[in-house]
């Protein structure tokens, strides 16, 4: 039973770092894209930041709070990079629209999936979201009853 508690410890371990890492070579690769021009294309910037330090509290300090907060955290995250999925096609379509208003609707939309914006770049931040997600599945810190003295509502309370 030890060994098993010690492998999902450093399971969910790799995990977490694999997501931090994931984020981490998405704002290196938004800086190497100068994705700054415009005030959206800030938002990844933003998320990637906000998931890195929910994955940091989530490594340093697994309680349930902090693994609750990361939950919401990559909820965020990986509706952002559909999001931006999103955005990234649609730039792409219009693009598209004006240097080939004639074009065919298929060759139209093949064209726009290759387009300038990579679509699939976004999608970085919903993959980490959701090897972070799968890091706290069944995490036993989210089943541990914590002392009332240690929660917020017991310092509240005392």
């Amino acid at each position: 039973m030890q060994d098993a508690e010690g492998f999902d410890r450093r399971l969910r371990r790799f995990l977490f770092i694999l997501a931090a890492l994931a984020l981490v070579i998405t704002l290196v690769e938004l800086w190497l894209q100068d994705h700054t021009k415009e005030l959206l294309q800030l938002l990844p910037w933003g998320l990637a930041g906000l998931g890195l330090l929910a994955l940091l509290a989530a490594l340093v300090r697994p309680n349930k709070a902090t693994l609750l907060i990361l939950r919401v955290v990559m909820v965020v995250l990986a509706l952002g990079g559909l999001v931006g999925i999103g955005v990234h096609l649609n730039g792409n379509l219009h693009f598209q629209q004006e240097i080939h208003p004639t074009q065919r609707l298929g060759d139209f939309f093949v064209a726009a999936l290759k387009g300038a914006a990579p679509l699939l770049a976004p999608g970085a931040l919903s993959f980490a979201a959701l090897v972070a997600l799968a890091a706290t599945y069944h995490h036993p810190a989210l089943y541990r009853r914590e002392p009332a003295e240690e929660t917020i509502a017991g310092k509240l309370l005392t």
